[in-house]
This record gives C-alpha cells, structure tokens and sequence, in this order.
C-alpha cells in the first residue's frame, strides 16, 4: 500500500511510499481512501516547521482532509461497507482536561490532544486507512465529488457557530460580512455568510481568475483594495480574517462596526507587524466590539458542515476543486499556483 510521508521537522522529506497495511481494532472502520485534500497546514509540514509523528516513528503519513469508502466495518457500528466517509482530524488528551472530557476537544486546554496528520497520530494520506467509528463522519453519496471539503467547512462552521454564540450576548442582527482571502476557508467562509442571508464581501489580492468568479456566482462581492478602505465602504457587523497576515490581522481588529465581531481564522507566520495597541483598546471598549480567535473542529461542527455542504450548489462546490492530482504526482500539490483554490490528491 502506498502512502504520502514526511520525516516531520526536516524539510524536502515528502514522498510517497510503501507502508504497511492497515489492521482495524475493535469497532474501527477499514476505509479505501477516495481522494486527499491539501491545505496550508500540509505544506507547512511538508517545509518542515512542525508536525509530529507517532510514537516509535520517524516519519509521518500525512494529511487530514479526508475521504473514503468503508471496506469493512464492526457490526454495532452504525455504518456499513460502502458507505462515504470522512475521518475527524483530532483526538482528545487522554486525562482528559475539561473541554475534552466533553467532547470539546477542539478547545482543548492542556494540549495533549493528537490529530491525524498532524500530530501524534498517522492522517489520511494514505490508499487506505482505519478510523473510529465514533470519530468517522457519513456524507450522502451524491457528495462523493465534493466531499473532501467537509474539513475544511468544519473549520468555518466552527467559526460561524462561535460568531452567534458571542452575538447572542445582546441583541444580534447581522446584515453584512467581510471576508480577507478568498482561499478555501475564506470562500467557504463566505459560503456560509450566504446561506445566512448575509450580504457577503470577499477580499483578496487576486484580480482574476476561478476566485472572483467563485465570489461573484455566491451573489458576493469581491474585493482587491486595502481592507481598511473596504471594510470603512462596507461597514460590516462581522469580519472573518482567513490569510494571517499580519497586516490584515490588525486592520481585522479594527473594521467591525458598532457591537461588531472579528474571527481569526489563519495563522500568521514569523513577521513582526507596529500595532496602535491603544487604538484598539479603544475601538474594543467603546464599541464593545469582540476579536477572538478559532481553530479546529468538533464532532458537533461536523454535523453543522454535514449540512452546509448538502445545502451548497454542487457545481459550485466543484468549481472550488481548481486541480486534482493522482497519488505518483502528489509533490505538485505542494506548489500551487497563486490563482488556485483547492489542490486535491485523488487516492
């Protein structure tokens, strides 16, 4: 069986191959692996500037945006062979802390979660792999094109379920969203935005191309300026951060109107950034404006993207697929091109 493996740390380390068969444990699904998404986490680890691997082992199988076809299954599992699934990518610490002891493992305190392909724990990059069924998600058939998305939606049906929560501490009627970056996250982000009935604004440095025809067939509108300048045009109630850059960050701080909330969603790299640390602690108080911060996803928030995707327009979803790559050219998933939106590896 061929696998994608790095040797987590050490840079130029990725290749693709062979690694033992998987065996299930008690009440694990086999799976035949359909197809493998890769993100920005991915290639950061293909860099080699972080990941883990298992105990006892020096490389890593990785990948955590799943999809699959159960082979075999425990008959008390609640699935059977042939059904369509994707793996949860994290698991909780084994104390548990307070959070995990909840099934909150997504906020989890201590930090000795795993998470596949990541952390600890082999991911789905693999022809096939094993899972838990209580840690193994169903999706419709009719999504089997498609359904390499549903990490990544978890991440911002998080997002938008922590958006609500905090809104709700007072009166909350948002009307208008601004997106920064129209990447994966950030488009389905938006995607979201839209089904809410939002009025949704994506920017990104991008002018052309599959991103602002994505945007525009939302019923979005795409940006190019500065998102300062956007977001005093727009006024949003609620501003989602998805690149990281630092500049982005700060100007995110500041460009939710009255009562407003900003999420950030991407991580920012090594870069120092001047910040009116005092403007801020202005416009926060007075307005009694939120910024917070979201990451990962937990079994609730599955469900949630379960249900965002099968509300979604098919061709839409699709058209967010900008390249699909067999499993022997896996590395050029790695090198996207500054146009591109999702790279996956069909397994």
């Amino acid at each position: 069986m061929r696998a994608l493996t790095v040797h987590p740390g050490q840079a130029g380390t990725l290749r693709v191959e062979e690694v033992p068969e998987p065996r299930p444990g008690p009440g694990e699904l086999l799976v035949d692996a359909l197809a493998l998404g890769v993100c920005g986490t991915d290639r950061e680890i293909a860099d080699g500037l972080f990941g883990a691997p298992p105990p006892g082992a020096d490389r890593l199988v990785i990948g955590h945006e799943s999809l699959g076809r159960v082979a075999s299954a425990p008959p008390d599992s609640g699935f059977a062979q042939g059904d369509l699934v994707v793996g949860v990518v994290r698991r909780p610490d084994p104390v548990p802390c307070g959070p995990c002891g909840q099934g909150q493992f997504d906020m989890c305190r201590n930090g000795r979660y795993t998470e596949r392909g990541i952390t600890g724990h082999h991911g789905f990059g693999a022809q096939r792999w094993t899972v838990e069924a209580d840690y193994a998600v169903r999706l419709d058939p009719e999504l089997e094109r498609v359904g390499v998305l549903l990490e990544p939606t978890t991440i911002v049906a998080k997002a938008w379920d922590q958006i609500e929560r905090i809104g709700a501490r007072a009166w909350f009627e948002p009307r208008r969203v601004l997106v920064a970056g129209a990447g994966p996250i950030g488009l389905l982000a938006a995607l979201l935005g839209r089904q809410r009935g939002l009025d949704c604004h994506v920017l990104d440095r991008v002018d052309s191309g599959r991103k602002p025809e994505l945007v525009a067939a939302l019923g979005a509108t795409y940006h190019t300026g500065g998102l300062a300048e956007v977001a005093r045009a727009v006024r949003p109630d609620v501003v989602i951060e998805a690149t990281g850059v630092a500049r982005l960050v700060v100007d995110a701080m500041h460009a939710p109107a009255g009562t407003g909330i900003a999420c950030l969603l991407g991580v920012s790299p090594d870069e120092t950034f001047p910040v009116d640390i005092g403007a801020v602690n202005g416009d926060m108080v007075r307005l009694n404006s939120v910024v917070f911060g979201s990451v990962n996803a937990n079994l609730h928030h599955y469900a949630l993207a379960v249900r965002a995707l099968a509300a979604a327009d098919r061709a839409w979803l699709e058209g967010m697929i900008t390249r699909r790559l067999p499993l022997d050219r896996a590395a050029e998933a790695f090198h996207p091109a500054d146009d591109e939106v999702k790279v996956v590896i069909d397994l």
